[in-house]
């Protein structure tokens, strides 16, 4: 007698079936997701870090300088850092043993606070180029504390990460729980990380919340300068007293009418960029990170009970901030731009930079609200004297620290 296939069974067989080809099917769209993440991160750091080795006039600029170290470590957290979290979160498992594990830990977090102090500094330096005198810029940013300020972003997070990892300082007191994470997952060798409620607010101060109170003190000071810059130019522009100096704001030999009438729409489009500007950079900042942060201050508090999809989540978020960090403070820098189009356009001739600043051309340009022309106009001869020049000179020097502004 033929036994008749249970109906149950083929529902439930039909059900397994299903559910596997889902979660193969998220399983291949989200390798995709994040392999297209680790390639434009690689792509967009290593083009920044290629401009400036081709490019003679970029390496003459200190800044500049912030801007490739900071493509460095983005690109090492591309390299070394997400793929093998894109493998572990692809095939739930963790298939390179406790040693490596502790090894890309530490990694993760040298190079993710190198990449974050980096801004820090970027931040700092158009303080300094934007809020100071010229000549002030010059002797702040010299050679020295620029050497200075690129060691400090690789050193001071070796002390949150492989001093204090590699020795178990941040697993104090909470073995037990790291055990049971450990036995409780499918593989004995999963990378479990966890941390004690001091490693969490040190290393949080240290990666995060002091650099962002830095970064929002020089971005406002920023902002508020520009502001103040753009309305003396329109003050010196309705009075017609430098009417040789503004060319550059559509003042230059016009009626009083138009003076006042270039000045205001120059100011207004001043000011909307500046505001725009500094609003998308902070806002990419605070949007990528301060969700981990804040999470890996609380979660020790709350007794570690914040689900693993929230924290991948917030972890791959400051992951993309490596990728945008190439497009906010480098491919909005005309200086890059001009490099970049000579990069791949294989040295076209139209794209070849045109010479610096002589005498023959006008002196005028913007930098974050902050005209040369101003500058010079504020002088008291008010003509072009060898402090004038060095002050030109000088100003020239920090327009490319500001180029995104």
């Amino acid at each position: 007698m033929a036994t008749q296939p249970d109906p149950a069974e083929d529902s439930v067989d039909d059900l397994v079936d299903t559910t596997n080809v889902l979660n193969s099917l998220e399983r291949i769209i989200l390798t995709l997701f994040l392999a297209v993440i680790i390639v434009m991160t690689v792509l967009g750091n290593l083009l920044v870090m290629v401009a400036l080795c081709k490019d003679r006039q970029l390496r003459k600029k200190k800044t500049n300088y912030f801007i490739v170290s900071l493509a460095f470590a983005d690109l090492l957290v591309a390299l070394l850092v997400m793929p093998f979290a894109a493998i572990e979160l692809t095939t739930g498992q963790w298939r390179y043993g406790e040693t490596f594990c502790l090894i890309r830990t530490s990694l993760d977090v040298l190079l993710t606070t190198a990449s974050i102090l980096h801004l820090c500094c970027i931040a700092l330096d158009r303080y300094y180029a934007i809020c100071c005198q010229p000549l002030v810029y010059r002797n702040k940013m010299t050679p020295l504390r620029v050497t200075l300020m690129l060691g400090g972003c690789w050193v001071i997070p070796s002390f949150i990460s492989f001093l204090p990892i590699m020795q178990s300082w941040n697993v104090i007191g909470i073995e037990d729980i790291i055990e049971q994470r450990k036995f409780s997952s499918t593989n004995e060798t999963y990378c479990v990380f966890l941390v004690n409620r001091p490693y969490a607010l040190i290393c949080s101060a240290v990666a995060f919340y002091v650099p962002l109170g830095l970064m929002v003190l020089a971005y406002q000071r920023i902002y508020v300068t520009a502001m103040e810059h753009a309305r003396q130019i329109g003050t010196l522009q309705r009075a017609g007293s430098a009417p040789e100096y503004l060319s550059s704001t559509g003042g230059g030999g016009g009626s009083s009418s138009e003076t006042h009438g270039g000045s205001s729409s120059s100011r207004i489009k001043i000011e909307t960029k500046a505001a725009k500007t500094l609003a998308v950079i902070m806002g990419c900042f605070c949007l990528c990170w301060a969700p981990f942060f804040v999470t890996n201050v609380v979660d020790p508090f709350i007794q570690y009970t914040v689900p693993w999809q929230m924290w991948t989540a917030w972890l791959w978020l400051g992951y993309v901030n490596s990728g945008l960090n190439p497009f906010l403070y480098a491919f909005l820098n005309r200086a890059f731009r001009r490099a970049f189009l000579m990069i791949l356009c294989c040295g076209d001739e139209r794209y070849v930079r045109q010479g610096s600043y002589g005498p023959s051309r006008a002196h005028s340009g913007s930098a974050n609200g902050t005209t040369i022309a101003l500058r010079l106009s504020l002088l008291p001869n008010r003509s072009y004297s060898d402090n004038g020049r060095r002050i030109l000179s000088s100003e020239l020097e920090s327009q490319d620290s500001v180029g995104a502004l």
